[in-house]
């Protein structure tokens, strides 16, 4: 009987592995149409093997972390959080030198924290911006890792290049509620990917939205200009950044970006 109960122990580890297994997933598992990965992109992609820099927001919050804008940016219980007020934005910068290429992931959620009669929700936004002190041309250059309103159910994320190029993409989640989901994108010479929770959701090809620039990440509630505004807050749980010297483990294959106007470029 005992032999018996380790031989079937046995059959259910192997199938579970086989499940499991990265190598034997089926394509579907990286369609956008897929359920959000249980992991990340990072795991998912086989990024994390040449790991360059990561960020789990335990301790004080480091100096390199430039914060601007009205209200709040700090570390707690191992989240970086940003909280505003009623009026104005906030936002956090990674200070650091900025990189052309890699891969950038971090996992995050964003609700409101209060309710102003006649007020606006903030935006939540996470993008990669020209780095150190290189033109911003107005967000002309940005690449949106994860851009939405509070309230609603779509994120957006875009590449703007110069002079006013925006390809752009929308993804439905479920962001009420704080909930927490991942964000990703991949910048290469020769394309750039955008991941939601472990899904790789559009690659970009066309030589317009490769713009090679060396960027780094900023955390923003955007608030809408003289509005009065629901307070809010952003929690990151962690942030991670790899370089393109890993090959991804499954396809990136994905439909590309649409091609939009970005108006405010300057």
């Amino acid at each position: 009987m005992r032999s018996l109960r380790s031989a079937l122990a046995a059959a259910l580890v192997g199938l579970l592995a086989l499940t499991l297994s990265p190598g034997v997933a089926p394509a579907a598992a990286d369609h956008v149409h897929g359920a959000p990965g249980p992991i990340h992109a990072g795991n998912t992609y086989g990024w994390y093997q040449h790991g360059v820099f990561r960020q789990e927001f335990v301790g004080a919050k480091p100096a390199y972390w430039k914060t601007a804008g009205r209200g709040i940016v700090r570390t707690q219980n191992g989240m970086l959080t940003l909280m505003t007020t009623r009026k104005g934005s906030v936002s956090a910068k990674l200070d650091l030198p900025g990189h052309t290429y890699g891969r950038w992931e971090i996992r995050a959620r964003a609700g409101r924290t209060g309710t102003t009669p006649g007020g606006s929700n903030y935006k939540v936004v996470t993008e990669l911006v020209p780095a150190g002190d290189r033109d911003q041309h107005c967000g002309g250059r940005d690449i949106g890792l994860q851009n939405f309103t509070l309230g609603k159910n779509t994120v957006k994320s875009y590449v703007h290049t110069l002079p006013n190029n925006s390809f752009r993409g929308f993804k439905d989640r479920h962001l009420k509620h704080e909930r927490w989901h991942t964000y990703g994108v991949e910048v290469a010479e020769d394309h750039i990917s955008w991941f939601v929770d472990a899904h790789v959701v559009h690659t970009e090809r066309r030589a317009a939205a490769l713009d090679p620039v060396p960027r780094q990440l900023r955390f923003e509630l955007r608030a809408a200009d003289g509005k009065k505004m629901h307070p809010a807050r952003m929690q990151m749980d962690w942030m991670r950044y790899w370089t393109m010297r890993a090959p991804n483990e499954r396809s990136i294959k994905a439909p590309q970006f649409e091609l939009s106007t970005y108006a405010d470029a300057c």
